[in-house]
């Protein structure tokens, strides 16, 4: 079986070396979640930006190719069931698009959207980007008042204190909410106002319905604390001093201001670079900041055979080459894609982080210096996974004899540094920043459909990626870190173990699910110092085997994220099967018999061009909302095989 497993690893490299970019980096699509999109082209309509003809039918093939049989769109490309908050966005896409009404797509989407009860039940966040059109009156939202930015800090409802993706999008909703940003009304959005709603538009009870929601939308219900908070909310803005108001939003500017500085107007996510966009649009029409900021909405566009989409980043970059080069490394024959691995060292170089932001205490950024972010340097906004990733690769690379591109030695020891201060008093991990509020705070998220949105929380993954990197870096820098890294990774073990279930599973955050948590789960402790033969890890061996298919392969179905158990796919699915193959071979069992049939799997779904076949979306986020990791199905197969490979006696 040997020669047969190193054939498949040789093709997996070619076919992933022939992927490579010019400038060395690994990208991949990056779609799924049907909001984006819509959020898009819902700025262009806003701000006057005409969209040429040719990525007009672009776009409109895509939502119409993702449209789901009932009329509706989901909250992702397989979210068969629907969602009204993407539906309500995507039909008025189509519109804006040019559409008619009464085309089959167009009309199938109304027919769902007025049988769920109209936007009036859509999800918040449809309901504020629909207020923006001038589709739904502002009296009829939950309030987001700018005046919380001018609370003092330390106070636990702080927006400093929320997580950042959520904090970056709350300060321009806030924006736009105190300011009742609403683009000029036009014919089209008169024929919007008739064609969304099952009664004229003078008629509809707007205001009753600040917290009214379709069932399809209400994932994640908002709690009666909440609704208490927005009571109040409410009470206030309708008193609210026109004077402090005006010093709030003074305050929210500033801070969107200086996120555009920070990421090259890239901001952190497509979700806050598009709402950015549109605050600099109200707040100077044409003006060179919103030229800026609309321009760098480009990066977020991709072209597909499918038309064209808004990725969830700027671009998966440094994610998908540090796992690429990570691969190759394993491989029995690294040598054959040297060329690849030295193009690939001098981007991973070229894209760590440099220098902390100035001031960056002022506008709640943890510091930077050492870190890598998810796609490039000019994003600005490293992640405790991808430093990790980025300085396991960076180390790898360096150990295998590549020094001319290397990263600097003093470079590694600031990447060894920022992951040291990414951990929390829990011992865990989280993303970009530490957790600044308690898990308390989720009581009050607003979104009714995605899940652990308000704060940080340390997760298994963060966690193993940063133990896997610092013992490497304990390794490289003998005496250097020996006792904080040491404290780290007995720490960081406690907080995985603390985690597994009784079942032996972890449960996953960032992808699909108890497969992509497994593999993390036993790499974490395996590089904190734990056996082979761990107790932890057999318990967590034991749950994998249990869940193997009779092909040999493993498949989890995306709604693991939302229901937190195991929801066994149609079939097996070549990232997952890595995964699983991986975890079973780091804890020592590469040599028996459910290891030789994952392996088995995996040989047996390589394609004649060396990769594996296109699978259902395996990445999540929010516990709701699938993302596309195009090239998870290209290096994890390959990684797993040749640790598989290796495990084989003689």
């Amino acid at each position: 079986m040997r020669a047969e497993v190193r054939r498949a690893v040789a093709r997996g490299v070619e076919h992933l070396t022939g992927r490579q970019q010019a400038d060395g980096a690994w990208r991949g699509e990056y779609g799924g979640p049907m909001f984006l999109l819509p959020m898009y082209v819902a700025v262009c309509h806003a701000a006057g930006q005409a969209i040429p003809e040719e990525r007009r039918a672009g776009m409109l093939r895509y939502l119409r190719r993702v449209q789901n049989p009932n009329g509706s769109l989901g909250l992702h490309t397989e979210d068969r069931g629907g969602c009204l908050f993407t539906t309500a966005l995507g039909y008025v896409a189509m519109r804006v698009l040019g559409a008619d009404a009464s085309e089959l797509h167009a009309a199938r989407a109304r027919r769902w959207i007025h049988a769920q009860g109209t936007p009036v039940g859509a999800a918040s966040w449809g309901k504020l980007l629909l207020a923006t059109l001038g589709l739904y009156p502002y009296d009829g939202l939950s309030p987001v008042l700018p005046e919380l930015w001018l609370l003092p800090r330390a106070l636990p409802i702080h927006p400093g204190r929320l997580w950042c993706h959520t904090r970056q999008v709350y300060l321009p909703m806030a924006w736009l909410f105190g300011r009742r940003a609403c683009a000029p009304e036009g014919e089209l959005t008169r024929a919007l106002r008739r064609e969304l709603y099952d009664r004229p538009w003078a008629e509809v009870p707007f205001a009753a319905h600040r917290h009214s929601v379709a069932a399809c939308d209400d994932r994640y219900p908002i709690t009666r604390l909440y609704r208490a908070a927005a009571e109040l909310m409410a009470a206030y803005d309708a008193r609210h001093r026109p004077a402090l108001r005006a010093r709030a939003l003074d305050e929210l500017y500033d801070h969107i201001c200086y996120e555009d500085q920070a990421t090259q107007d890239l901001d952190i996510g497509p979700v806050n670079s598009v709402l950015n966009a549109l605050v600099h649009h109200f707040a100077e029409p044409g003006g060179e900041r919103f030229r800026r900021s609309f321009a760098a909405l480009e990066q977020y566009l991709q072209e597909t055979p499918e038309g064209i989409l808004f990725n969830g980043y700027n671009s998966t970059a440094l994610w998908d080459t540090a796992f690429a080069v990570q691969a190759i490394l394993a491989s029995p024959q690294p040598a054959a894609a040297r060329a690849a691995l030295e193009r690939a060292q001098d981007f991973i170089r070229d894209n760590q982080v440099l220098d902390d932001l100035p001031e960056h205490a002022r506008y709640f950024r943890h510091p930077s210096r050492g870190g890598w972010p998810f796609s490039d340097r000019a994003h600005g906004w490293p992640i405790s996974d991808c430093t990790a990733e980025g300085l396991k690769a960076a180390l790898g690379l360096e150990a295998w004899g590549l020094t001319r591109g290397a990263v600097p030695a003093e470079r590694l020891e600031d990447a060894s540094r920022l992951l040291l201060g990414y951990q929390n008093p829990s011992g865990g991990f989280a993303t970009y920043e530490l957790q600044r509020a308690g898990a308390w705070l989720e009581w009050l998220n607003p979104s009714q459909v995605f899940a652990g949105i308000m704060v940080e929380h340390p997760y298994v993954e963060c966690t193993s990626s940063c133990l896997q990197a610092l013992a490497r870096a304990r390794a490289r820098f003998p005496g250097r870190f020996e006792r904080p890294i040491g404290r780290a990774l007995e720490r960081g073990a406690r907080f995985i173990r603390g985690q597994q279930r009784p079942d032996g599973s972890w449960v996953g955050s960032w992808a699909v699910c108890f497969s992509y948590a497994a593999w993390f789960g036993v790499r974490g402790l395996r590089a904190a110092g734990a056996a082979p033969g761990d107790r932890d890890l057999q318990r967590a061996c034991g749950f994998l085997i249990g869940k193997q298919r009779g092909d040999g392969g493993f498949g989890e179905d995306g709604s693991s994220c939302a229901e937190r158990r195991w929801v066994p796919a149609a079939e097996g699915l070549a990232a997952q099967t890595a995964w699983a193959l991986s975890a079973l071979v780091q804890a020592g069992l590469g040599g028996t018999e459910p290891a030789r049939r994952a392996a088995r799997f995996l040989l047996a779904r390589q394609e004649a061009d060396g990769g594996w076949p296109r699978e259902p979306l395996v990445g999540v986020f929010n516990h709701s909302t699938l993302i596309d990791y195009d090239n998870y199905r290209r290096y994890f197969p390959v990684w797993a095989l040749s640790e598989y490979d290796a495990a084989l006696p003689g």
